[in-house]
């Protein structure tokens, strides 16, 4: 798998504990089949634009949820910040793939 923003969501997961493998975190964060993050790094290819929404979702969902404590407010802020990459890189495939269409 290329370096992406799912490498650092990964990262930060096994970190926290939240996920022990890639298998689970392909299964349980980006509803996939477990060799799913295996399966990009052998190919060497981006993650589709829905597995990056699905992450995206989740971790906007959990940043938000967390942001209600005091506890949990830098986590909060990592997740969130995770999302927005994930966004980003979701938009930037896009234009890629309609920019060329577009004859100015």
């Amino acid at each position: 798998m290329q370096k992406t923003v799912l490498n650092d969501v990964f990262e930060l997961l096994q970190q926290i504990g939240a996920v022990s493998s890639e298998s689970e975190f392909s299964r349980d964060w980006l509803c996939r089949s477990e060799c799913y993050v295996r399966t990009l790094r052998f190919k060497r290819a981006k993650p589709s634009v829905g597995t990056l929404a699905i992450c995206a979702s989740k971790l906007q969902h959990y940043g938000r949820c967390m942001t209600a404590t005091e506890r949990h407010a830098q986590l909060a802020k990592q997740f969130i910040e995770l999302s927005e990459r994930c966004h980003k890189q979701i938009n930037s495939d896009a234009v890629g793939w309609w920019k060329d269409e577009v004859r100015v």
